[in-house]
């Protein structure tokens, strides 16, 4: 059964991104379809797939991460505007029966991102 999975690492920290807020769409017609929204929990990670089974289908997804607002409600200093305050991610499943894992590294600077295991 295929599912799709993330977690943040917050790579400034040396921590695990927690409590911050995801919002997943599908992308049909070239506009924006929500999904869910969700909050890491204390590992970074979410309770549960954010799409599995059935849910999951061949398409073009995005996730956003609020990692502005993450890095205001710990306290870091950002200028104002942030340089990074929603890391976007567009990525796509071709294999309904794969697991995809997105998984974001993130400091008030930089982001980077590979599909994960």
């Amino acid at each position: 059964m295929g599912r799709l999975t993330t977690h943040v690492l917050d790579t400034a920290a040396g921590t695990p991104g927690q409590n911050l807020a995801i919002a997943l769409f599908k992308i049909v017609d070239n506009q924006r379809q929500p999904i869910k929204s969700v909050r890491t929990n204390h590992d970074g990670r979410c309770d549960a797939p954010l799409l599995e089974g059935d849910a999951l289908q061949t398409g073009v997804y995005e996730l956003d991460f609020s990692v502005g607002e993450y890095y205001r409600a710990a306290g870091v200093k950002l200028p104002d505007p942030a340089f990074l305050d929603v890391v976007t991610l567009r990525f796509g499943v071709a294999d309904t029966s794969a697991h995809y894992h997105v998984p974001l590294l993130v400091s008030p600077w930089s982001y980077s991102t590979y599909r994960g295991s």
